[in-house]
């Protein structure tokens, strides 16, 4: 005889980022019985990845666990396993060692970077999406410091104070201005063979201004404040290649020993398994209620989905698109179960923004624009808000005050893979 607990529908949810999250937190408490499975065992707040690169923040202050996160209802398991397929047809959601059947299925896996056919540029210049290349990067900038500190070559130490940053979308324009800040203020009195003040931080973008997304107004201040920061802004610039030494764009080769990568993005792979139409960087061609063709019963949002039935172009891929979704997706599960037919989403703009460094920044809030001081407030209050739990708020809210008042960024720790390194014996 079955348990009441297993006749409850069941709910599967792939990925707990914003918008898996989010319809978890929906769903939680209700009746059915919801398993999240995730690659890791934890939620990240992604827009904040850079001040980890950075070393303005510590990993911890911005992931929380999933377990701990949902622990107050007994309706929902976590899973920490890497998702392979889903078989809509049989409903089964396929891991690396087990499979899950489904009623009811949310995918929300979200994206990873985009080479435009050159992966080998990976290695060489990595991308900013997971706390693994955050604390990768953090450890290559902050090598190149101790690097030119040792070398005695002026070419070699000119290389290493080099950082070249391909893509001015948000996440390039705010690792050009905090890595601008953090050679210009918190690593100054650090050194004394080399000046890090003298660092070069080249900013490269393809498109005719930074920001293409935002209103020009706002693109050109940010380019502005930039400036300020000494970064040189670089646009109308296609990258053709990236080697070991430097970076080639235009006829011209840039000497570099950091380069990093935020031009493009590609769709997780898990949603080729679909069967689904997808877009050509692999983002599946959802309905307007945010299911797919033939199958009302599995949902995908976030990064993951191309939804075009508002504006006619598909929505940005970014966190308040996909919390927006989450609950949604959540919703239109509860409809289902009862009877009712999904309802149609609609996305409500509330405005994005852009930090740059220390009081600069910009907004668009759609009525009105920020830039400068301003936007820094209104991003700093928006970021607070949304960090997952009490405790990642106060750490963090204390230590920006703190990088406030004294340009101190406590988190400048150089990290090592010691299981992959040769060690003598003891």
């Amino acid at each position: 005889m079955r348990s009441p607990a297993e006749k409850k529908p069941q709910v599967i949810i792939i990925g707990a980022g914003f918008g898996g999250l989010e319809a978890a937190k929906k769903l939680a408490c209700k009746d059915v019985s919801l398993t999240v499975i995730d690659r890791t065992n934890y939620h990240l707040f992604q827009p904040l990845l850079y001040q980890v690169a950075t070393a303005a923040l510590s990993p911890a202050d911005i992931a929380a666990p999933v377990r701990a996160i949902l622990s107050k209802c007994r309706n929902v398991e976590v899973i920490l396993a890497e998702v392979e397929s889903v078989d809509v047809e049989s409903r089964k959601v396929k891991t690396n060692d087990m499979v899950f059947d489904y009623d009811f299925l949310i995918l929300a896996t979200g994206a990873r970077h985009s080479y435009f056919g050159h992966d080998e540029w990976e290695k060489l210049a990595p991308g900013l999406k997971s706390l693994e290349d955050a604390v990768e990067l953090r450890r290559r900038i902050l090598l190149a410091f101790e690097f030119a500190e040792k070398t005695t070559d002026e070419a070699a130490r000119k290389t290493a104070m080099t950082f070249v940053i391909i893509g001015g979308g948000p996440t390039g324009v705010e690792m050009a201005g905090a890595i601008a800040e953090i050679s210009r203020h918190t690593l100054a009195k650090d050194f004394r063979r080399i000046d890090p003040s003298q660092a070069q931080v080249i900013l490269i973008e393809g498109a005719p201004r930074l920001l293409a997304a935002y209103p020009e107004d706002l693109s050109e201040s940010a380019r502005k404040q930039l400036v300020q920061l000494e970064v040189q802004v670089r646009t109308n610039a296609r990258v053709t290649n990236i080697t070991e030494a430097g970076v080639q764009m235009d006829g011209e080769f840039i000497p570099c020993r950091v380069r990093i990568w935020a031009a493009g993005n590609n769709a997780s792979s898990v949603g080729k398994t679909l069967d689904a139409p997808a877009d050509r960087v692999g983002r599946v061609i959802v309905n307007d209620d945010l299911t797919i063709p033939g199958h009302p019963e599995v949902q995908v949002i976030g990064d993951l989905a191309n939804f075009s039935h508002q504006n006619r172009t598909a929505l940005p891929g970014i966190s308040p698109v996909a919390m927006q979704q989450g609950r949604h997706a959540a919703r239109n599960i509860l409809r289902m179960i009862r009877g009712q037919q999904p309802q149609r989403f609609r996305y409500f703009d509330k405005g994005t923004m852009a930090t740059i460094g220390r009081n600069k920044a910009v907004a668009d809030l759609k009525f009105f624009h920020l830039s400068g001081f301003p936007a820094w407030l209104a991003w700093l209050f928006v970021h607070i808000i949304f960090l997952v739990g009490f405790r990642n708020r106060l750490l963090v809210l204390i230590q920006w005050a703190w990088a406030y008042l004294t340009f101190d960024k406590g988190a400048r720790l150089i990290t090592r893979n010691f299981q992959s390194e040769h060690r003598p014996p003891a």
